[in-house]
């Protein structure tokens, strides 16, 4: 790889050329995303993040577990960012530009090697085993020779040895960085377990010694790389919601010359003044205002209504809303890394960086584990060879025993295998879980924020006064809305069925439809293309209006409607306990009486997205334990800066890959099966980390006294991550509905 800067020693060698990606505000504030390539538990977070944070230009050093995003901030004029990566560089972790497509190929590449070395370590594992029992067997018949125990022993340091190798990688290698970095983390004592239970079987082969533990090495080993790939497979479901919107920005704009001629531009290039033209079904590229044409845009980024906006010459429009029906041509304001969209990308950046102080109970217990496991063994191995008057070989098996028996296997597994099971038992119920952590943040949870539309809400219009209508002029009106996409159009002729499109409407562009009969003309739209006179009150309802000759205009009504268990699960929630709240962009005559149908006293209409994300971090403030609920584009920001977050399964991509859960169908009833089963999953842990200790407190002990041989400890250690795998698949026996308090 190339060299950060020209100015970079060779400490920084193998890290990538970041200059390009540095960012500099007015205050003179650097900023810089990089990917951390071998990043691998909260150890390595805090090693990370003290090393920046000892350095004095670092004004902030985050780093995300999940995504293994490192942002760095730090006074441009004081250091430069070569000099600051070196010292991550010095650790050992391998710095890249942040580039979701290469991360992604790299965690699919090691996950292959985890799976690689799971199968070659069950496959040695069993097969030795099976010349185990044989060997046990023999010796417990008396049949067996010692000419047939050492040619079995030797079969099996044939098919352990080569096996513990080769799947040992992933262990030694990070036991060794560890090392270099003069740190010990758990990798450290299962690698010294392994490496001594192999050479002290080897040498007990080679001297015809009666014992040999190449099934402990191995087997060890299998359980351990289980407990590994679960962890990393329920890590990798989380993706960054900035990878998302950054997919909503577009690579070019179709600037209008002075000439007339349009040519594509990198949008790197646009600057404010130009003019830039939108095709019908391309997203807008800039901010600015519409200098010619009329139409409808999705602009739900920003309002978060599932409505299409009406817009015309001199109205604003925003980079990624999209265009729906007519040519546009809109002259920049601001383009690129200025524009509202990129805004907010950095509001979602940031929210997803400020997770990354969340580390694992069992993260922050191995700094303490792993020192204390090693000290038990020597102090194991030199009391016995000193003062117990044992030879060296009998006091190296106590302490191997003491490595074995102590080796964090059920630590390790005590988090994954209920995120696992607990994975598995959400999807059967509708739910994705898409972050690691995410059930052990949602179950801290006292407060929950709701969007409105298509969270509590369907998200579509439905016709509310159809019965109201003649059905003549209701499917009348529908053959004129069949030819158009528009929303409300499209509600109106679910409503009134099967209809036969007029062929000869035309579209007027932010006003409505029209069909010229020999009698007149026939008009649906708004009230002011159908030339409506008479009041009608602001119901917070949607409209079109249909105009006949010779007639009175007649109205239909639109609403979106509330989801039918909406009602039960909040009432539910509310007596749970929990802090209820609606956050929504849309207007205060839409949100307040749907508010009031669900007796939810909090509520708040027009807010744009870091709005959203301001009140949720004004909540964070006052000591609340916040989960949002959302669905659109303008959600994405908040659904990442919140304590957890749900979405439902129609949502926005962008809000889907910014919440920690994804639930399926139409109902509210998969959030409260999530809380229910969310504070489940964390009674199980604390349980399974109870366990893990209970064993330790005992089991210690007796292999410290020579009470246990390192064969005994393996099955030991062995079963205690039995023990700790079947506690978690108790979760499967329970039966969350959604309907019952969390």
């Amino acid at each position: 790889m190339a060299e950060i800067a020209p100015d970079v020693d060779s400490r920084t060698e193998g890290t990538a050329d970041v200059a390009a990606y540095i960012r500099t505000d007015g205050a003179g504030i650097a900023s810089l995303n990089l990917a951390v390539e071998n990043l691998h538990c909260g150890g390595c977070v805090q090693r990370i993040e003290a090393a920046l944070a000892a350095q004095d230009a670092v004004t902030s050093a985050r780093v995300n577990l999940t995504t293994r995003r490192l942002a760095l901030h730090w006074r441009a004029d004081q250091a430069e960012a070569g000099a600051l990566l070196g010292a991550v560089s010095d650790l050992g972790y391998r710095l890249v530009p942040f580039d979701p497509e290469l991360l992604r190929d790299g965690a699919a590449h090691e996950d292959g090697v985890l799976l690689r070395a799971m199968a070659v370590a069950g496959f040695a594992a069993a097969n030795v085993m099976l010349l185990s029992v044989a060997v046990w067997a023999g010796e417990a018949s008396g049949d067996m020779g010692p000419v047939l125990r050492d040619l079995l022993h030797w079969i099996s340091a044939l098919v352990a040895l080569p096996a513990v190798a080769y799947a040992g990688r992933p262990f030694f290698r990070s036991a060794l960085g560890a090392l270099r970095q003069g740190v010990m983390n758990m990798d450290l004592p299962i690698s010294l377990a392994v490496i001594l239970a192999a050479a002290t079987s080897l040498y007990e082969t080679a001297t015809h010694g009666q014992h040999t533990y190449f099934d402990a090495s191995v087997g060890l080993l299998f359980f351990l790389l289980i407990g590994r790939y679960l962890d990393r497979r329920a890590r990798s479901k989380a993706r960054s919601a900035a990878e998302q919107l950054l997919l909503l920005g577009a690579a070019a704009a179709r600037v209008v010359g002075a000439d007339g001629q349009v040519r594509a531009l990198p949008i790197g290039a646009v600057i404010a003044g130009m003019t830039v033209r939108v095709a019908p079904g391309d997203r807008v590229p800039v901010d600015g205002q519409v200098s010619f044409g009329r139409g409808d845009i999705d602009a739900s980024l920003i309002s978060g209504e599932s409505e299409p906006r009406s817009i015309k010459i001199g109205d604003w429009v925003h980079a990624g809303t999209m265009n729906l029906s007519n040519p546009l041509e809109v002259k920049v304001a601001a383009a690129g890394d200025d524009t509202l969209l990129a805004e907010i990308v950095r509001l979602t950046a940031a929210a997803e960086q400020g997770k990354a102080a969340y580390v694992r109970l069992a993260d922050r217990a191995a700094r303490i584990y792993a020192p204390a496991v090693h000290l038990l063994a020597l102090a194991g191995f030199l009391g016995w060879w000193t003062l117990g008057g044992l030879d060296w070989q009998p006091a190296l098996l106590i302490a191997v025993a003491v490595l074995i028996i102590t080796c964090p296997c059920a630590l390790g597994l005590a988090v994954p295998v209920v995120q696992v099971v607990a994975s598995g038992l959400a999807m059967r119920r509708g739910i994705l879980v898409k972050a690691g952590d995410g059930f052990e943040r949602l179950a801290e949870v006292d407060t929950l924020v709701f969007d409105k539309t298509g969270t509590l809400t369907h998200g579509r219009p439905e016709l509310l006064n159809s019965a109201d209508i003649p059905a003549p002029v209701l499917a009348q009106a529908a053959s004129l809305a069949a030819g158009s996409r528009h929303p409300l159009c499209l509600a109106l002729v679910r409503a009134a069925g099967p209809v036969v499109a007029r062929l000869a409407v035309r579209e007027h562009p932010g006003m409505g439809l029209e069909l010229e009969l020999d009698m007149g003309a026939l008009r649906l739209g708004n009230r002011v293309w159908c030339e409506v006179d008479v009041a009608s009150p602001d119901d917070g309802n949607s409209e079109l209006w249909f105009r006949q000759p010779d007639q009175a205009p007649i109205r239909f009504a639109f609403r979106d409607q509330l989801k039918a268990d909406a009602p039960g699960v909040i009432d539910n929630l509310r007596k749970a306990g929990f802090l209820i709240e609606i956050v929504s962009g849309d207007r205060a005559e839409v949100v307040e009486p749907l508010a009031r149908q669900l007796k939810i006293a909090q509520w708040r209409a027009d807010c744009r997205p870091d709005e959203k994300v301001a009140h949720l971090k004004d909540l964070a403030q006052s000591g609340r334990k916040v989960a949002m609920i959302g669905d659109g584009l303008n959600d994405a920001p908040a659904l990442a800066a919140a304590h957890a977050s749900l979405s439902p399964a129609r949502a926005a991509d962008v809000a889907q890959a910014a919440a920690d859960f994804v639930f399926q169908g139409e109902a509210l009833a998969p959030v409260a099966t999530a809380l229910i089963l969310a504070r489940r999953v964390r009674r199980l842990i604390l349980q399974n980390f109870s366990l893990a200790l209970a064993y330790n407190l005992l089991a210690v002990p007796l292999a410290l006294a020579g009470l246990v041989t390192p064969l005994f400890a393996a099955i030991a250690m062995s079963s205690s991550s039995l023990l700790v795998t079947l506690n978690a698949l108790r979760l499967n026996a329970s039966r969350p509905n959604g309907r019952g308090a969390p």
